[in-house]
């Protein structure tokens, strides 16, 4: 099994504990770390500040509406930096609209995963993830 740190890139103190239910629930062992907004995340990304010591994640999960930096200026700024262009980023929002689908995929992102209601939904959906993203696909090790 692939081990890697997760990213995730969240501002809802709802939807964090849903993703921290799910990936408990889900059995998932990858370490999550969240961060509020875009701007944090790309500090946390750019080892500044408080995060100078901080690994590289091996996945970003990047949520669109946030303040300060929305998710599209996040994914913008990461496919933009050659040390982090490489990072899976997988944009994880409530929105169904077909064009930030488009725009996500687009701008780089690898994956358009759509928010559900329901605990139960949302730990099928971290199952998934986590057999894709830890058994059959491989994320370069940006922490050598």
């Amino acid at each position: 099994m692939n081990l890697i740190d997760i990213l995730v890139v969240e501002d809802n103190d709802d939807d964090v504990v849903l993703i921290q239910a799910a990936f408990s629930e889900g059995k998932v062992v990858n370490r999550l770390i969240f961060v509020r907004d875009g701007e944090e995340a790309m500090t946390y990304l750019r080892k500044q500040g408080a995060y100078v010591a901080t690994s590289t994640p091996g996945i970003v999960l990047l949520d669109i509406n946030m303040p300060k930096k929305n998710g599209f200026e996040v994914l913008t700024d990461i496919k933009a930096d050659p040390r982090l262009r490489a990072i899976p980023v997988v944009m994880l929002t409530v929105s169904d609209r077909e064009e930030d689908i488009v725009r996500s995929f687009e701008q780089g992102a690898c994956s358009y995963i759509r928010k559900p209601v329901s605990l139960t939904r949302f730990i099928a959906i971290v199952k998934e993830f986590e057999l894709y993203w830890s058994l059959v696909s491989k994320v370069p090790n940006l922490n050598r």
